[in-house]
């Protein structure tokens, strides 16, 4: 799933209360409860904390940053991971990142999620010492992180023109007027500024008139309301349907079986997930990213104070054609125009620049 963000609550946040709670946690570090051992830490030639801003079960997201960076640590030996669950209430994470910084048990916290960046920030202004490699977010200038973003503009146009390119063909369920529907778990600023904007963006440089119906579930996990919604954007003419709403991807896939729609993945490969009614899967390489930005920070070699854009051009970001059902589902000739545009991202012909700031 992507992520929620409450970016004003949390700069709000921030003056008042992380100067104090650093000052109070370097007193109180040592007994902190479930959040490392010193004693474990020490005896590893390299130590990392793994922060997950929710959890890790059900979201393919932190299921490859925890794989990528434990399969970085299980090629140089010494090297200690733990994994801590934050949940989901944005609120938290600041507290629980500023005690881990003050435990000083780890050399290096990994996380994910674009609201990351601006929080490791405040932290390393107490905590110049502690290190922090984000992914999925950006911020370049601080010599205690390195941070790496993917382009999902270049992502949500590749799930847009293959929606439309669905939608215009003559596969069983595509009907005549090109209508998407594209259902997001929250309102956030990638998701308004960079998803829903590149996907529209895709379906109308196949159809100049394709209309784009966006629904917001409310949260993350609930099927049923998920069901409704894609029935309804089922009812209003959407054919392909762009689900980015964690647990309620299930209940999107309910409503195209029940009424006869299709339904696009992100960030994974999601064609198992329901064989004939999940027909593209855009994917992110997070794990490969993780694993690679990981090594190098435990081999001391790692740039921090950097910050890097990786897409198509770099094969972070990809469309994935190569699955079996996508090559039994989808008609050559679709298959065909998607593979000509991946390639023109690829070679630079057409390029799709990702904004940094929010």
């Amino acid at each position: 799933m992507k992520y929620r963000n409450d970016t004003i609550y949390w700069r709000a946040l921030r003056a008042a209360a992380l100067p104090a709670l650093a000052a109070l946690l370097l007193l109180t570090a040592p007994s902190l409860p479930g959040l490392g051992s010193r004693d474990a830490a020490t005896e590893a030639g390299f130590s990392i904390a793994v922060f997950v801003p929710g959890v890790v079960e059900g979201s393919p997201t932190y299921e490859m940053l925890v794989a990528g960076v434990q399969r970085a640590a299980a090629e140089r030996p010494g090297t200690q991971v733990r994994v801590i669950e934050g949940g989901f209430n944005q609120a938290e994470w600041p507290q629980s990142i500023t005690s881990l910084a003050a435990t000083r048990d780890y050399d290096l916290i990994v996380t994910s999620n674009p609201s990351m960046p601006e929080i490791a920030d405040e932290v390393s202004r107490s905590f110049p010492d502690q290190r922090f490699l984000v992914l999925d977010g950006y911020l370049s200038g601080n010599s205690s992180l390195y941070t790496v973003q993917f382009n999902q503009r270049e992502q949500a146009f590749l799930s847009g023109y293959f929606a439309a390119l669905v939608s215009s063909s003559r596969m069983e369920h595509a009907r005549p007027g090109l209508r998407a529907g594209l259902l997001a778990g929250q309102e956030y600023p990638i998701m308004n500024r960079v998803i829903r904007p590149a996907f529209e963006l895709g379906l109308q440089s196949v159809d100049p008139s394709a209309v784009l119906d966006f629904r917001v579930l409310g949260n993350w996990y609930d099927a049923a309301a998920a069901t409704e919604l894609a029935n309804s954007m089922i009812d209003s003419g959407a054919d392909v349907i762009l689900t980015i709403s964690g647990g309620g991807n299930q209940g999107v896939i309910s409503a195209a079986r029940t009424k006869g729609a299709y339904v696009l993945w992100y960030d994974s490969s999601g064609y198992d997930e329901a064989p004939g009614i999940v027909i593209g899967s855009t994917r992110v390489k997070l794990d490969h990213a993780a694993y690679l930005r990981t090594l190098e920070a435990i081999d001391g070699i790692l740039e921090f104070g950097s910050a890097e854009m990786l897409g198509v051009a770099d094969g972070f970001v990809d469309f994935d054609t190569e699955h079996r059902l996508f090559e039994r589902h989808i008609p050559q000739q679709v298959r065909s125009e998607l593979a000509a545009m991946i390639a023109r991202l690829r070679e630079g012909d057409l390029q799709l620049e990702m904004p940094t700031r929010f």
